[in-house]
């Protein structure tokens, strides 16, 4: 891959949101900003590759999607007073103008955009995609990976949404006060998504992807300038204990490090820190913790212990349940079953992976069998180990993941090769 198509992409990757956001700032049009960018990156991937990398790449993509926005309405005939006042402004700011322009100056474009795009016009399912898409800049892949969806469902979902977004006129702003209550839900929960994304990247080369970690975490911070209600403090307490932990979650080659390996004099104090603080402003308000507040208990708990021996995971448990209670999911189960293995035994958490792999409810996530591979091992049933990390190797699709799951694999096949010499034979039996 040349050099300036790696430029394009990272500035895709961790700028795309800012500039989207700065397009429908001008063009007050949703769906034409993000389709002006989409036209500016590909303008990007000819123009970079022999004219250099500009020194300010964002403006660039900016600038060149402001002039594809002025196209789009000639070629609509729409010489009113927005195209009036859109060129206009291009021919006062001179020439070269548009190369300065900093979209870091626009504070709360992504946040608008993100309002825009959870507007209640819009289906909750829409919503989500869509931002995930146009904020989150997630690939159609990632989306569909992220919600358990087939890919073309996620795709439909988009334009449909982009379309109802068009039809509606919906003003792109962050609303006033009391029009919030009804999109905060949705915005929380696109935020999260995204951070859950970048703190285990469903697809890639990379297991972190500390871009999209790193611009959710930002949008919850200035989201609590505007709106500092108990569900917003719970799930800004979630992301700070999480990426606490980003710097031992993985090794010099960017490889995963299982919790009972990572280095804890490694994680962020400061991060933990602020995480405890918003937590506790979340349970101040004394109306419970709500879905985001849970999660974020369940990460204090392992943020305050000094080891995976030590940590509280019978708390962990009653979280998870208090958790499966407000919000049901396959995935909370999930997430139980490993922390009732570590309070009860394998067996235990085995039995509620056995439910779930029975159930349907999980058979495209990898997690689903790599836990139950880790049961496995934990209960000396290394055959049937190694056959659940391979089926978890089969559906992961994160490079760096699945590495390490192809290792586990093959140490759980020498395990069960070097054992089966020596095996009882109710051994056997189990086995099979």
């Amino acid at each position: 891959m040349s050099e300036s198509r790696r430029a394009v992409e990272a500035v895709w990757r961790t700028e795309s949101a800012r500039i989207v956001g700065a397009l429908a700032r001008y063009t007050r049009d949703f769906a034409l900003a993000e389709d002006v960018a989409q036209e500016a990156l590909a303008e990007a991937l000819v123009s970079w590759a022999t004219a250099g990398i500009p020194d300010k790449p964002v403006g660039w993509l900016t600038a060149v999607g402001r002039r594809r926005a002025i196209d789009a309405f000639r070629r609509r005939a729409a010489a009113d007073e927005r195209y009036a006042m859109l060129a206009q402004e291009l021919e006062d700011a001179g020439p070269g103008a548009d190369a300065l322009f900093d979209p870091e100056a626009i504070d709360d474009d992504r946040l608008a955009l993100i309002f825009t795009a959870c507007h209640p016009i819009l289906a909750k399912e829409s919503r989500v995609v869509l931002t995930l898409r146009v904020v989150g800049g997630l690939t159609t892949d990632e989306i569909a990976t992220a919600l358990l969806l087939p890919v073309p469902t996620v795709q439909a979902r988009i334009t449909r949404a982009k379309k109802a977004i068009a039809a509606a006129k919906i003003p792109f702003a962050v609303p006033p006060p009391e029009e919030r209550p009804a999109r905060l839900g949705s915005v929380l929960n696109v935020l999260y998504l995204v951070f859950t994304e970048g703190s285990s990247a469903s697809h890639g080369r990379e297991w972190i992807r500390t871009d999209l970690a790193d611009e959710a975490l930002r949008l919850v911070r200035g989201l609590i300038q505007i709106d500092p209600a108990p569900e917003v403090s719970g799930l800004l307490a979630l992301m700070e204990l999480t990426a606490a932990r980003f710097p031992a979650r993985t090794d010099s080659r960017g490889r995963p490090v299982l919790l009972e390996d990572q280095d804890r004099g490694r994680w962020d104090a400061a991060a933990i820190r602020r995480g405890r603080a918003a937590l506790d402003r979340a349970r101040s308000a004394g109306r419970g913790l709500g879905v985001y507040g849970l999660q974020a208990a369940i990460a204090e708990c392992h943020a305050v212990a000094p080891s995976v021996a030590e940590t509280d995971w019978d708390r962990i448990v009653a979280l998870y349940e208090a958790l499966g209670d407000l919000a049901p999911s396959p995935v909370v189960d999930l997430n139980r079953a490993a922390a009732v293995s570590m309070a009860s035994g394998p067996e235990a958490g085995l039995r509620i992976i056995d439910g779930l792999v029975d159930s349907g409810s999980l058979e495209r996530t990898h997690l689903l069998f790599a836990v139950r591979a880790g049961l496995l091992e934990r209960l000396g049933r290394f055959s049937a180990a190694c056959e659940s990390y391979l089926r978890a190797v089969e559906l992961c699709a994160n490079e760096a993941e699945r590495e390490v799951l192809e290792g586990l694999a093959l140490a759980a096949e020498d395990r069960a090769r070097r054992g089966s010499a020596h095996a009882a034979p109710e051994a056997h039996e189990e086995r099979a």
